[in-house]
């Protein structure tokens, strides 16, 4: 479904992307996990077309994505929530969820988005702003589901949230997998959480691939000292 080959990404003179090579399965969730620094962020960004690659290839499915805008990216069918949620504060729930139907051109939100998301639709009037954390990296990713898009991009999702809503977003991605047949690419450094999830992982370090393992095989502690500072 999603195809990176070479993926080299430079700020000025400084490259933090070494040639990237890896692939998402349909119907996969996939984990990059690592530290911080080690360009999971740029990675992601790169993928969705915030930060420009000076080499390679992004494929998605047949089409090639490198040299895309952002919102073209979106129209071909990638999604992405960023580090942080980045939500509109002063929007209300329904509001924000309606600003990634313009890839869709749906004017309405899906009643199963709302279905994913209870909580949304009980708050659908509410503020963004007004939320818990893990209301708002539910709605970041509601409204990323909006455009309907085939791959779906998660930076740090466990970020800032409690660890009975951790564990409800684990059961959320697995069901967005089985019941959309997404793939799926989670940049994350909870072990834990992309044990929980993933059906292959991947470990980055100083920009590169240092370590892949399908989630029946992994070698955790080898993953875990990658992990330890």
């Amino acid at each position: 479904m999603l195809e990176v080959a070479d993926l080299h990404v430079a700020y000025g003179q400084s490259e933090v992307l070494h040639g990237l090579n890896f692939s998402v399965r349909p119907n996969e969730i996939v984990a990059i996990m690592g530290r911080n620094g080690m360009g999971k962020t740029t990675l992601m960004k790169s993928l969705i077309g915030l930060a420009a690659s000076s080499r390679g290839s992004i494929r998605l499915g047949e089409a090639e994505l490198a040299g895309l805008k952002s919102h073209q990216r979106v129209a071909k069918g990638i999604a992405y929530v960023p580090q942080g949620r980045m939500i509109f504060s002063t929007m209300t729930v329904e509001e924000n969820i309606e600003t990634g139907l313009t890839a869709s051109g749906a004017s309405k939100v899906p009643d199963d988005i709302y279905a994913l998301f209870p909580v949304l639709l009980e708050m659908k009037g509410r503020r963004g702003g007004n939320l818990s954390g893990g209301q708002q990296q539910q709605l970041a990713m509601a409204r990323a589901l909006a455009s309907k898009p085939k791959v779906l991009l998660l930076d740090e999702p466990t970020e800032g949230i409690q660890p009975s809503i951790i564990r409800e977003m684990g059961r959320t991605l697995k069901r967005i997998r089985d019941e959309r047949g997404l793939s799926i690419l989670v940049s994350e450094q909870v072990l834990s959480f992309a044990l929980d999830i993933a059906d292959r992982v991947l470990v980055m370090e100083n920009g590169e691939i240092v370590h892949e393992n399908e989630r029946a095989e992994i070698d955790e502690a080898a993953v875990s000292r990658f992990l330890s500072v």
